[in-house]
Parts: structure tokens; sequence; C-alpha cells
């Protein structure tokens, strides 16, 4: 059991406080956010500190730091915060859904957040600072490196290498033996079926609006 402080007031941050209360054997004291975003004294009935002077009230020889962030900047905002954390001598907690399927023996890296519904099938490979939303399939053998955002519902395939920093939308799909390029972005429900370029982006076709209204049509 760790006790925790939280980077971070969004919705992220609201979530992982009551993932980490009431699905671990951790135990959440504080939040904390750079003082130029301090707005208030306290979040979700807990202490909100500056992230300038955390380790004055939280040490890091007693407490542990989860980062809370989004994928902002293709994940870079909450790369950098958890390289802060760590320079301030902070260990990070990984949160794993007790209601995801996690067959894999490898270890899962630092300040990954694994929400419920995921299955993560044997050999695959999480790196540190991942964040793989509900509902996802990780393919058998795929590895997910560093500082990546996985939203609802995509299916990596197995054999799958995701680069460094990508994000990959709702829906989206990955066929197997391919590799994400380095800050790849996939658009939802994109399909990827080669390898991809460092950088780029793929979007999906999106849906037209009919030419006819709901009630002139037959269902």
């Amino acid at each position: 059991m760790a006790r925790i402080v939280v980077f971070g007031t969004g919705d992220i941050a609201r979530l992982a406080n009551y993932y980490f209360t009431n699905d671990s054997e951790h135990e959440v004291v504080a939040f904390t956010v750079d003082s130029a975003f301090r707005k208030a004294e306290t979040f979700s009935g807990l202490p909100l500190v500056d992230f300038e002077r955390v380790g004055d009230e939280y040490p890091p020889d007693d407490y542990r730091m989860f980062i809370a962030l989004s994928y902002a900047k293709v994940n870079r905002v909450r790369a950098e915060k958890y390289f802060n954390a760590k320079k301030k001598g902070y260990s990070l907690v990984s949160y794993i859904s007790t209601r995801c399927t996690f067959l894999t023996s490898e270890a899962v890296g630092e300040n990954c957040l694994i929400l419920e519904d995921n299955t993560i099938q044997p050999f695959v490979k999480i790196g540190n600072n991942v964040t793989l939303w509900s509902g996802n399939h990780i393919g058998h053998d795929s590895t997910i490196e560093d500082h990546c955002f996985i939203s609802s519902h995509v299916v990596v395939s197995g054999h799958v290498n995701v680069g460094p920093y990508c994000f990959i939308g709702v829906n989206a799909t990955l066929r197997n033996g391919i590799d994400l390029a380095r800050e790849t972005v996939v658009g939802a429900g994109a399909i990827i079926m080669k390898n991809t370029v460092e950088k780029g982006v793929y979007v999906a076709r999106r849906t037209d609006l009919f030419s006819k209204k709901s009630d002139q049509i037959t269902l």
C-alpha cells in the first residue's frame, strides 16, 4: 500500500482518485498542480498544494505520485510532469483495474493507467506513463512504448509495436505485425494496415450527412 499525491485537477485526476480509492490498496491523500494553475485549497475533498513545494508537505520518502493528465501535445505535457516528479525523487505508481483481463507476465511500467475491460494478451509489454482507457484489445506479443495514450475500443493485433508518444483514437484498428512510428496520431475509427511514419497523422473518412431527413426515409 502506498500513500499517493495525484498531479492534476481535471477529469482524469478525479477518475484516478476514484479508481485508486475503490479498486486498489493505495490511498490518495492530496492533489498537486503548478502554482500558476492552483485556484483552490482543495480538490475532491482533499488538500491541493503547489507542485513547487509538494515535497515539503508530502516528501518522496514517504509518499508516491501519479500524474493524471491527458494526451495534450501528443502526450508531452504528461511526460514533462512525469519527468519532473522523478526529478523531485518520487516513485510513480500504476493502476491496473481488477476488471480487466490481464494475461501478460511482463511487468507494467510506472505511471500507467489501465482501466476496466481491457484485454491484455500474453507476452504484451507496456512501458512507462501509458494510458489504456476502457475496452481495448492488446494482442499477444505487442509492445506499447513509453508515454502513449490509447483511448477506448481500440484493437491492437498481435506482434504490433506502438512507438513512444503515440495517440490512438476510439475504435481504431491496427493489423498484426506492424510498427507505429514515434509520435504517430491515429484518429477515431482509422484502420492502419502498414507501418506508419514518424509524426504521421492518420484519419478515417468522415460520415456524410444524408440529403433526406429521418422522417423521409423508410427503415
